[in-house]
């Protein structure tokens, strides 16, 4: 893992070209603040939108629903790709939401499960990697963890400054810190000090760092940033989930993974997946399949999205 922290001089969001971005986050804060029922119904409809308008993201999710529930059979892949552009598309508001809106009216509908093993943790003063995956209701479930302990974030840099301006700006009015994912040793000191980081790393990052290991029974390209992290500060690495029952939220935190790290880097980023792996079959509507996550196979480049 590189441990140089980014110098580069980032270009000012507040040129002319940006100006239509800042529209569209406009219309973002605004869709922010509508009612709740509301906002999940527009969400089905940009979810349905999406789902036959974006052809590209859609083959990538029918793939990827193939190669991991092939035991299931047509009808029931298809329900679960109409369904998580539906997931997807309240997902947005759900983001939105999180960054720019309030959510008193969403607090008494939230459960929490086993946010003891946090506690104790907290009370050690040792650092804490949570582990998740890429589902939907990551940012509001985010901002609903921080009610509770102080939460970080690492986020990568965006090539349009204004986006890179929002994300920040958006998440730090509830996480304690955020960290660019090149930035391991402001991320490292954290977790050393005793701080709680959210990480997602399923999925295919390029890099020196990854190696290829099971992922529902196919070979994914998976950073091993999980170990690394472990073997450098000696944080705790805890399996974070989280999903949506309706207007309700759920979030499960496991106890820390028991003998981690190892000396095994690989196994230890199996182990990490296969953990992420059962959230997924938990709430895979609300996963986002729109990623090409086996896009790189061990023999190179894979030819799974291709159509034809």
């Amino acid at each position: 893992m590189s441990d140089t922290p980014t110098t580069a001089t980032r270009p000012s969001p507040w040129q002319p070209r940006h100006w239509p971005t800042f529209a569209w986050l406009g219309l973002a804060m605004l869709g922010a603040r509508l009612p709740w029922l509301l906002q999940r119904a527009i969400g089905r409809g940009i979810g349905w939108l999406a789902l036959h308008l974006a052809g590209s993201r859609r083959h990538a999710a029918e793939v990827n629903i193939g190669l991991c529930f092939p035991e299931q059979d047509e009808a029931w892949r298809r329900q679960l790709l109409r369904d998580s552009f539906d997931a997807l598309g309240v997902g947005i508001f759900e983001f939105a939401r999180a960054w720019w809106g309030g959510i008193d009216a969403i607090r008494p509908q939230v459960e929490i499960e086993g946010l003891e093993h946090l506690r104790a943790l907290q009370a050690e003063g040792r650092g804490v990697l949570l582990v998740s995956g890429h589902f939907m209701t990551l940012e509001m479930c985010g901002r609903l963890l921080c009610d509770h302990v102080p939460l970080a974030g690492m986020y990568r840099r965006y090539r349009n400054p204004v986006m890179e301006w929002a994300v920040k700006r958006g998440r730090l009015r509830y996480a304690s810190a955020m960290f660019a994912n090149e930035d391991i040793r402001a991320t490292v000191r954290h977790l050393k000090k005793g701080g709680f980081l959210w990480y997602a790393p399923d999925q295919d990052m390029r890099g020196k760092d990854s190696v290829f290991v099971p992922f529902f029974g196919v070979p994914a390209s998976t950073i091993t940033a999980t170990h690394q992290f472990a073997r450098l500060t000696g944080c705790a690495v805890v399996p974070y989930f989280h999903r949506r029952e309706g207007g309700r939220y759920l979030l499960k935190i496991a106890a820390p993974l028991a003998g981690f790290p190892t000396d095994d880097a690989v196994a230890d980023t199996a182990r990490v997946n296969a953990a992420i792996e059962e959230m997924v079959r938990e709430a895979p509507a609300q996963y986002l399949w729109i990623h090409r996550r086996f896009k790189r196979q061990p023999e190179g480049r894979s030819r799974f999205y291709e159509r034809g």
